[in-house]
């Protein structure tokens, strides 16, 4: 999304750099570089543009640390003591916050993890449905047969009980339609049974 984007503004006339972010930096380390595209835009000074965090910001902001509020919901920017900075999510957020420095992105390490992320077992986005969407007042996700709506004041939640009820939600909420949807809601089914035997055997 952040590379469409970046695409976009780059064709209507605005300075773009791509750098390298990585989602959940603060606790996997270096492994998460390269997970997130990070757009610089040049308007009255560096403003950080985003868009790829389905449950981030929707305006852009200056790259200047202190706090940031948008729609209700309070997010921060901080320089930290490694040369990067760190976007602070908001506290009901899947992906509490993202690191990233200035410099111009090393495009192969996107391509590779671009690769992993969506082929990868191991990858969130091959292991399970995630969706996420801004809606007035917050945004919607559904993460698996798990949907939530987020709002500044916290989040509510409901497990989907049948393939109806999964799919008005995809047509209703999502404007998602598909021929498969049976085939869709079984793998959801299963994978929400196995996560929660993993989870029990954990225990």
């Amino acid at each position: 999304m952040n590379g469409l984007l970046g695409w976009a503004l780059a064709e209507v006339g605005f300075s773009v750099k791509r750098v390298s972010g990585g989602v959940g930096r603060r606790e996997f380390g270096d492994f998460a570089l390269g997970n997130h595209v990070v757009l610089l835009v040049e308007l009255d000074g560096t403003h950080l543009v985003d868009t790829g965090m389905g449950d981030g910001l929707i305006d852009p902001v200056p790259l200047v640390e202190g706090p940031v509020s948008q729609r209700g919901f309070k997010y921060a920017l901080e320089k930290i003591s490694d040369g990067y900075w760190r976007f602070h999510n908001h506290e009901y957020a899947g992906a509490l916050s993202f690191d990233f420095r200035e410099d111009v992105a090393d495009e192969q390490l996107f391509m590779d993890r671009c690769e992993f992320l969506q082929t990868s077992p191991d990858s969130p986005f091959v292991s399970a449905l995630v969706m996420q969407m801004f809606v007035s007042g917050g945004y919607e996700v559904q993460t698996g047969r798990v949907a939530k709506r987020i709002t500044p004041e916290g989040e509510t939640s409901r497990l989907l009980e049948n393939e109806a009820e999964f799919a008005d939600r995809l047509a209703q909420v999502f404007g998602i339609q598909i021929a498969e949807v049976s085939r869709l809601w079984s793998r959801v089914v299963t994978r929400h049974e196995e996560f929660t035997s993993e989870n029990e055997s954990k225990k």
